[in-house]
């Protein structure tokens, strides 16, 4: 997949608007490979057809070799090869230690900022170039830059086809996690009766499956072939489109659901130990308790 694609995934999967910041915190690294690949690249092409010019045929001729011997009685070793600086090893380096590892730091700063800041302008040119692809006319939707980050929206002119669409939307599914738990057991051991699902789960099931066969996830399969006949349940096309699944065969195994368990244990452990632990209420002595002024009662009456 390429970077472009990733970042029109990350964009259409996010309900917020994504930021250049948080494109390069999240495929800088990809990003940064695919620049070096392309800088390695140009610099192969250009020394390709450096070496395919043909260069010029230089002769050595006097003034050339005047110029080195002037060069050689200019370098600063003379009076028997002793170099000045070598007999003062300061003189060369007037400035600290300190300063050179300062130096040294500042420099590096000034890399990665240029770093990121080509990381930006990289995304930028790729959201530049997904923007002007989505702006077709033969498109739907578009990329809008909405409060510093990028989004994606349905373009102005489909606004009546899509208000009329999600009028005719059903509202959103919403489960209690008994019906859950009756669901789970019916998609796992379909076909199954209403006596077996109450077993499993420990209580009586049966308000429960009406409920599920209104809202059409499962409905009828028959009845078993045991005493009394009981009517067995298995789930329903609605079930696969509301789960997102092709068959029952791509629902996760027990081996995945205990580990994407023990996987959500860990991380609430995590944040129960990073979480700040409240500080101990100062104690506070109490109050007297004050007496209520009596109400006025109406006095005996005068004789």
């Amino acid at each position: 997949m390429s970077l472009k694609a990733k970042i029109e995934a990350v964009i259409y999967a996010s309900e917020e608007p994504v930021t250049l910041g948080q494109l390069v915190g999240l495929l800088g690294e990809e990003a940064q490979a695919e620049l070096t690949h392309a800088l390695s690249t140009q610099q192969t092409l250009s020394l390709d057809e450096a070496e395919a010019e043909p260069s010029p045929q230089t002769e050595p001729d006097a003034a050339a070799d005047e110029a080195a011997v002037e060069a050689d009685s200019a370098s600063p070793i003379d009076d028997g090869g002793v170099d000045p600086t070598s007999q003062n090893p300061d003189a060369g380096h007037p400035h600290p230690v300190e300063d050179s590892a300062e130096a040294e730091a500042a420099a590096a700063a000034r890399a990665e900022r240029a770093r990121l800041t080509r990381l930006r302008g990289h995304f930028r040119v790729l959201l530049d170039q997904l923007i002007a692809e989505y702006a077709a006319p033969e498109r739907g939707l578009e990329i809008r830059e909405v409060a510093g980050g990028f989004r994606f929206a349905t373009k102005p002119e489909y606004h009546d086809a899509v208000r009329g669409f999600v009028k005719t939307l059903k509202p959103p599914l919403k489960l209690t996690l008994q019906s859950l738990e009756t669901l789970a057991v019916v998609a796992y051991k379909q076909p199954v009766t209403a006596p077996e699902i109450s077993e499993i789960r420990g209580v009586d099931a049966s308000g429960v499956l009406g409920s599920l066969m209104a809202r059409k996830l499962i409905t009828t399969a028959g009845r078993k072939q045991v005493i009394g006949r009981p009517i067995l349940y298995k789930t329903t096309r609605e079930f696969l489109i509301k789960f997102g699944l092709k068959d029952v065969s791509e629902l996760p195994s027990i081996e995945e659901f205990e580990k994407m368990a023990g996987q959500l244990a860990e991380q609430e452990e995590m944040a129960m130990e990073h979480e700040p632990s409240a500080p101990p209420e100062p104690y506070e002595e109490p109050e007297p308790h004050a007496q209520q002024p009596e109400e006025d009662s109406p006095g005996p009456s005068a004789a």
